[in-house]
């Protein structure tokens, strides 16, 4: 089986290898064509899968009820009239003043006489008689002139003479007195100031004892460490390398998944480390396939997403152990190469469907 298993790999490779082969093979073994592979190291990077962002957080304004007296009528003034008081007073008058009463004493006149110069004394020259014996013709030549003088003329008038002048006689008229009674202001009007005090009232309020606020929070990166394999020697020498003929079939890997479940268990991870691991580290160099497998029910794209994630499981967690990621080969088949009967539509009991739900590995060439 192992010597046809030899050939028909020879056979299938031929047209890629035929100038390639391995010298001396013998009879019976197997071999797989290995590549020298890059040697890569595996470093531990931290990728920032999220930025530093800041949250900003708003807290409500905080208030609080208060009790305050408030003015709600200022203080004032009012004003009361006191009327005056009033008394009566009683006054004393002349109602009529004192006065005198005149008597007239008419004059009196007593009789008397009086001698008036009619006609004063004069003198005056007077033609005298023609002489007998004058013996001018013109009479008047014979005349003679005398300065004769007359006494003056008196004449006596009766007449009266003022004796006494008229007078007056006073006589003393008594004054007249009356009373009357009057008003008088016993106490002034006034004005009385009357404070009225201011009146208040209580009233409550909610006043501000916080504004409203934001608190900011700066969130940290976050960052995935991620461990990627960076070249430290480049590979390519095409060497051939015997390799036991049952490590070119494929080989279970009993991992038994949870349903739906691409996530590898402890137990997973104990099979994997028991099974395959010394497989690879008795074959360094050599590539190996991962083939997961899922059985026929289910729709077939899901089949083969979840057969691809289980295969690509079991080559992350060999990675992580250090495994070349290049000398891995993840695939899935879904429910393409079923081990039985129970494709679509076929009622199997679930022992026979476990048998499809499988994970292998083989050695392949590089």
């Amino acid at each position: 089986m192992k010597r046809i298993l030899f050939l028909f790999l020879l056979a299938c490779s031929y047209g890629a290898f035929s100038q390639d082969l391995p010298e001396n093979p013998e009879p019976g073994k197997c071999y797989v064509r290995c590549t020298t592979p890059d040697v890569y190291v595996n470093e531990d990077v931290q990728i920032m899968v999220k930025p530093a962002y800041k949250v900003l957080k708003t807290y409500p304004a905080e208030y609080k009820t208060v009790t305050e007296r408030v003015l709600v009528k200022e203080a004032s003034k009012k004003l009361t009239i006191v009327p005056a008081k009033w008394g009566t007073e009683t006054v004393s008058y002349v109602s009529k003043e004192p006065s005198n009463e005149l008597e007239i004493v008419p004059a009196t006149f007593s009789p008397s006489s009086e001698t008036i110069e009619m006609k004063p004394a004069y003198a005056q020259w007077e033609l005298g008689a023609p002489a007998p014996d004058c013996e001018s013709s013109n009479p008047d030549d014979c005349r003679y002139w005398c300065y004769k003088g007359y006494p003056a003329e008196y004449e006596t008038f009766q007449k009266e003479v003022l004796a006494a002048d008229a007078s007056i006689v006073s006589s003393p008229v008594a004054e007249r007195s009356d009373s009357y009674t009057k008003e008088v202001i016993v106490e002034p009007a006034r004005v009385e100031e009357v404070e009225i005090p201011a009146e208040y009232d209580e009233i409550t309020k909610t006043v501000l004892v916080k504004d409203a606020y934001t608190v900011e929070e700066t969130i940290p990166a976050v960052y995935n460490t991620v461990s990627h394999e960076v070249l430290q020697t480049k590979g390519g020498l095409t060497t051939w390398k015997e390799v036991e003929c049952t490590l070119v079939e494929y080989n279970a890997l009993p991992i038994n998944w949870n349903l739906a479940s691409y996530t590898l268990t402890p137990e997973a991870k104990r099979i994997i480390d028991e099974n395959l691991m010394p497989v690879l580290q008795q074959n360094p160099g050599v590539k190996v396939e991962l083939a997961s497998h899922t059985d026929s029910r289910g729709t077939k794209e899901s089949n083969q997403t979840l057969s691809e994630r289980r295969a690509q499981a079991v080559a992350n967690y060999l990675v992580e152990k250090g495994v070349n990621r290049s000398l891995l080969v993840a695939n899935g088949y879904g429910e393409s190469k079923l081990k039985n009967r129970c494709s679509d539509g076929v009622s199997c009991t679930e022992r026979e469907h476990a048998v499809n739900r499988r994970t292998e590995f083989r050695l392949i060439n590089n």
